[in-house]
């Protein structure tokens, strides 16, 4: 079997695999709260992270899915998208652009920014699977890269 060049094996383990999910806002994304995890199912806590952006921002949907519900919860109105593996992203508060049961594509304009969450305009944006809150900020890496020498020395050499 021939062996394949260096740089074409690094250059594919430097690939990234296709992104599901991106930023719910066009650049930049200043995170202005992050997120903190309850330590008990109805503890304190912040269960998403808020990006600043002006009123009126056009609000993206962070990943493909179906739109679960789009509007008014108490004060607030916000937009809810159930994505592939039971994943729940919401979007608040924003004006829906999107109505329950449409599906959308990634980067799919959902909504616009109202001002109201931040002491100025801010979207919290928030992920689950289940009833476990979980940082959407990780929902866009594939986890840790980690690189190894072609020709690594064998331990204790």
């Amino acid at each position: 079997m021939p062996l394949l060049p260096a740089a074409l094996v690094l250059a594919t383990l430097l690939t990234p695999p296709a992104a599901r999910f991106t930023w719910p806002l066009p650049p930049p994304h200043p995170v202005v709260r992050a997120f903190e995890a309850p330590a008990t199912p109805f503890g304190p806590g912040h269960r998403g992270v808020d990006l600043a952006a002006a009123a009126g921002t056009a609000v993206l949907a962070a990943g493909d899915g179906a739109v679960v519900y789009a509007g008014a919860v108490a004060a607030r109105t916000l937009v809810s998208l159930e994505h592939r593996g039971g994943l729940r992203t919401t979007y608040e508060p924003v004006i829906p652009a999107v109505k329950a049961g449409s599906q959308v594509r990634r980067g799919e304009v959902i909504g616009h920014l109202q001002a109201g969450h931040c002491p100025s305009p801010c979207l919290h944006w928030g992920a689950r699977r289940g009833h476990t809150y979980l940082d959407p900020l990780r929902l866009m890496s594939s986890g840790r890269v980690r690189l190894l020498p072609l020709n690594a020395p064998a331990r204790g050499s």
